[in-house]
């Protein structure tokens, strides 16, 4: 059963059955109060007429029941002008004085000496309420019965149950309606949710819901949005992570494809003209060259495979003669290149994996080697933050435009191509350094002028500033 009709019957049935219970329990309630008042009169009515026997019973040394019958209808009479309905009987049953009751009754058997009671007495349609007693005669025990007509009062509440029937039946109309329209109003909002997730379904990931509350369904709805709100950033980077992944791909064919049609090329020229020394050594010069790119990349390569374990056991460790032994390590080819090297290292440590950061160091060292010229200049520096340590690589180069700088740890991506292979490159230095830094929990950050120069700044969490 769909929830509207959940709630359109659940609140139905508990209207009915709360209008039903009160009615019912207003209408016996008055009722039983009209009851009480009638058999107060009539067991006032009772007494009175009881007492005015007994009374004149005392003035007289013996009264025979038939004595006792004929001042109870003296009695009777003067009390109210022969309106009172009563017996005076034996024990036996036999009637003295009066007429029977209307219906046969039990009720003077289960009398004691002095009690009174009183009942209702119903004969066909009709009711009574009918009182009764004992009074001590001399000859034996004499019961006095007295009743009197209660059917307006049953009359009553049947006419008001008959009443209350339409009321609530107009009641459970007017009910429905109001049930109609607060389902309805209930159940709008999840029939917007169910229609936003079937749109999403169906691939419209921007569809939002309006929140128009502040209660659960209100809550609801803003959390569907949020989901929603995740699921389609989720889907957008599963799109650009399957789009680099793509764009990988179409890289890494292509920078294989060129040297390998190199090597190719020049060892089948090997092959056709053997005899020609100078020919040899100059093919023999290219196939090395593309075999190190090859090497190079298949480097590059493996060392992404590796950092995506994440597997590593970083040690505290000396930064500033560990920048100094990085930068001796491609000062020589540097100065060949006629670029001054200049390493500015201030004492303190840091949590780090050697080889790995290492490799991060020459990575940015060889790409600031790539974008200076002859009389360069490329600085390393180290200093201790309020956090960490830091490592700075800056040069005086050629730049990167703010369209390249947003893109430079992408794989394959390399800001001039055909100066990043003259000089061996792959474009996956960067990537890898990007990889080592996140496996640090440290940050990798660029800035550069085109025209001016860059800085990369290498920021390292954990250690000892000294």
């Amino acid at each position: 059963m769909r929830l509207f009709w959940k709630l359109f019957c659940s609140m139905v049935a508990m209207t009915a059955l709360a209008c039903s219970i009160s009615g019912f329990l207003l209408i016996d309630g008055q009722f039983r109060s009209g009851l009480d008042a009638q058999a107060e009169i009539a067991v006032t009515e009772h007494t009175i007429l009881r007492r005015m026997l007994l009374r004149e019973m005392q003035f007289s040394r013996s009264f025979s029941h038939t004595d006792v019958a004929r001042l109870a209808e003296d009695s009777a009479a003067s009390l109210s002008r022969g309106g009172i309905s009563f017996r005076l009987s034996r024990e036996d049953g036999q009637t003295l004085s009066g007429i029977a009751p209307p219906a046969a009754s039990a009720l003077t058997s289960s009398l004691s000496q002095t009690q009174l009671g009183w009942e209702v007495l119903r004969a066909g349609s009709r009711f009574y309420l009918h009182a009764a007693s004992p009074l001590e005669a001399e000859d034996g025990t004499l019961y006095l019965e007295t009743w009197r007509d209660a059917g307006d009062l049953f009359s009553t509440r049947q006419a008001q149950y008959n009443a209350f029937s339409y009321l609530l039946l107009g009641l459970i109309l007017a009910s429905a309606l109001a049930a109609l329209a607060v389902s309805a109003w209930i159940t709008r909002p999840l029939g917007r949710l169910s229609e936003a997730a079937r749109q999403m379904a169906a691939g419209e990931l921007s569809r939002r819901v309006a929140v128009s509350s502040d209660d659960e369904l209100g809550q609801l709805s803003r959390d569907f949005n949020l989901m929603a709100e995740q699921l389609e950033r989720h889907v957008g980077e599963l799109t650009d992570t399957a789009r680099r992944q793509e764009d990988f791909l179409h890289a890494f064919a292509h920078e294989t494809k060129t040297p390998l049609t190199s090597i190719i090329g020049y060892a089948e020229l090997l092959l056709s003209r053997p005899a020609q020394p100078q020919l040899v050594r100059e093919s023999a010069g290219h196939i090395f060259r593309e075999g190190r790119r090859l090497e190079s990349l298949s480097r590059r390569l493996l060392d992404l495979f590796v950092l995506e374990k994440g597997s590593f056991s970083p040690r505290p460790t000396e930064m500033a003669p560990f920048l100094e032994r990085v930068g001796a390590v491609l000062r020589p080819t540097l100065e060949q290149a006629g670029i001054r090297l200049e390493v500015r290292a201030a004492p303190g440590t840091a949590e780090l994996e050697p080889d790995l950061m290492e490799s991060v160091c020459l990575n940015l060292l060889d790409n600031a080697r790539k974008a200076v010229d002859t009389e360069g200049r490329i600085l390393l520096e180290g200093a201790p933050t309020a956090d960490g340590y830091r490592i700075q690589v800056s040069d005086n180069g050629r730049g990167i435009s703010p369209e390249d700088l947003g893109r430079i740890t992408e794989p394959f991506y390399m800001v001039d191509k055909s100066r990043s292979r003259a000089q061996g490159g792959a474009g996956l230095g960067l990537t890898v350094c990007q990889r080592i830094v996140a496996l640090h929990g440290g940050t990798l950050t660029f800035e550069s002028t085109p025209g001016k120069g860059t800085r990369v700044s290498v920021d390292l969490k954990g250690g000892d500033g000294g």
